[in-house]
């Protein structure tokens, strides 16, 4: 089953980490997971500049280190950069010590203060641990963009029908992913419903 928003039991299980940014406003936040790649980190970052946009990138450490130069080009571009751990472990099915090793191991390529949890499982220790240094951020709309049997014109779909005012969108930046089909006419799509996009605030 897929869920398109994260459930209660998400929001229980991660009461401190954000979702959504509460506001009226008429404003979403774009974020994407797993880069950089060299064949899809490109193309987002035109589309954005095109736009004028500036999103926060979830990078994969050891893509990080590989694409060291796309790294560059992200921050050049005025986004932010967090951290996805180095080899994208499920937190439900890795020993917190391994995780938290993890996670470090990749905050010397992504960040030290911002993280995601692949597939948005934690533990309850690596939660408290990682608390600690780091502000949790999973997000508000999945619009399952990285599951080629989903199709990019359902992903499109989900992402026109399920935006509200604060909703931090999760895409994906890989080759296999159809973010950057969707992206540009999601984007003129939410502008001319009077939306506009700006980078979380990550150290309020």
């Amino acid at each position: 089953m897929r869920l398109f928003r994260p459930g209660f039991l998400a929001r229980w299980l991660y009461p401190d980490a954000i979702f959504r940014i509460r506001t009226t406003e008429k404003v979403l936040y774009l974020t994407f997971d797993d880069g950089p790649d060299p064949l899809s980190t490109p193309k987002l970052l035109d589309i954005l500049k095109k736009y004028n946009i500036r999103a926060l990138f979830f990078c994969n450490g050891k893509a990080a280190e590989k694409y060291s130069d796309l790294m560059n080009q992200i921050l050049e571009g005025g986004h932010l950069i967090g951290n996805h751990g180095y080899n994208h472990f499920n937190g439900w099915r890795t020993g917190s010590v391994k995780y938290i090793d993890d996670v470090i191991k990749a905050s010397e390529f992504t960040s030290d203060r911002i993280f995601r949890p692949p597939f948005g499982r934690l533990s309850n220790r690596q939660k408290k641990k990682l608390l600690e240094s780091y502000k949790l951020i999973f997000w508000d709309i999945m619009a399952y963009d990285f599951d080629i049997t989903f199709g990019s014109g359902k992903s499109l779909r989900i992402l026109k029908d399920k935006i509200r005012p604060g909703s931090i969108i999760v895409l994906h930046d890989t080759a296999a992913s159809c973010a950057n089909n969707v992206l540009e006419e999601f984007i003129i799509f939410a502008l001319s419903e009077a939306y506009r996009f700006e980078l979380i605030d990550v150290f309020a």
